[in-house]
């Protein structure tokens, strides 16, 4: 079952206009209806941005649960809508954009691309089939340039275009069983730092957020509770990451107080990979 808005994300959304440093700025979030991304799509609410939230499955029941429940809170102005799409299919992601650009007669000024993928099998690089390499990197990979590109030509420029991308501390971590996982995500960071100094004189920002283990179903999937335990055992913090923990890592970003930030790689892991 799709998880609810708590009382505090709902009263957050809730805030009033002159408080809210994304009013009035479109924010497209892959990967958007679940994980990371769904409190990084609700967090961006809570501070006053328009959201396009993007799904891939055929099942559109979290991603339209997660706008109906958005657009319910007092601060109606920051509407949201959901959108299905594949960041694989330069076809459908160009679809992605305009439909936000449909929905709210302006260009997108932000993009957080969240989608991604990892095998819960954790196969060593001698176990991986060509068809899983494949397949991680269409989505983390492939879908992370089709994602910069489309928002490179089409964000906002003269201030407050955001591209942030998410990717991982096993870029850095380097464990085994994460080859592919942790080689397409690092792909993706190369990709965001060239990206950075492209983008000069846009006004366009464009920067990684890397988390580290962090309580979702993405974070759970193939895991025993001995592993889990041993992870958040390792972490100095002594626990696993929240969604909200990178959230609010990205709200910052996505505001004017983040302008100064470009070009970077900022791990979100408690310590856990340094």
């Amino acid at each position: 079952m799709a998880a609810q808005i708590t009382g505090t994300e709902a009263q957050n959304s809730s805030s009033s206009s002159s408080s809210l440093p994304l009013n009035g700025r479109v924010a497209i979030v892959t990967g958007g209806s679940r994980g990371i991304g769904r409190a990084i799509a609700t967090h961006l609410h809570s501070l006053g941005a328009k959201l396009v939230i993007n799904y891939a499955s055929s099942n559109s029941t979290q991603a339209d649960q997660l706008a109906s429940e958005l657009n319910s809170c007092e601060n109606t102005q920051s509407k949201a809508i959901a959108v299905r799409a594949d960041v694989s299919d330069p076809e459908q992601v160009k679809h992605l954009f305009d439909r936000a650009e449909q929905e709210f007669e302006t260009q997108a000024h932000m993009v957080v691309n969240c989608a991604g993928i990892l095998d819960p099998k954790y196969p060593t690089l001698a176990e991986t089939s060509v068809e899983d390499w494949d397949k991680t990197f269409s989505v983390n990979a492939r879908g992370a340039f089709l994602v910069s590109r489309e928002a490179a030509r089409r964000l906002r420029r003269g201030g407050g275009g955001r591209i942030i991308a998410i990717s991982t501390s096993l870029v850095g971590g380097l464990m085994p069983g994460y080859g592919a996982y942790a080689a397409s995500k690092a792909a993706a960071e190369t990709m965001t730092k060239i990206l950075a100094k492209e983008l000069k004189g846009s006004g366009i920002t464009a920067n990684c957020v890397a988390p580290g283990p962090v309580a979702t179903e993405l974070f759970f999937a193939g895991k025993s509770d001995e592993t889990v335990k041993k992870i958040a055992e390792a972490c100095p913090l002594n626990r696993l990451g929240e969604p909200k923990d990178v959230a609010q890592v990205v709200g910052f970003l996505a505001g004017d107080a983040g302008e100064w930030v470009n070009g970077q790689v900022i791990r979100v892991n408690g310590g856990y990979v340094i």
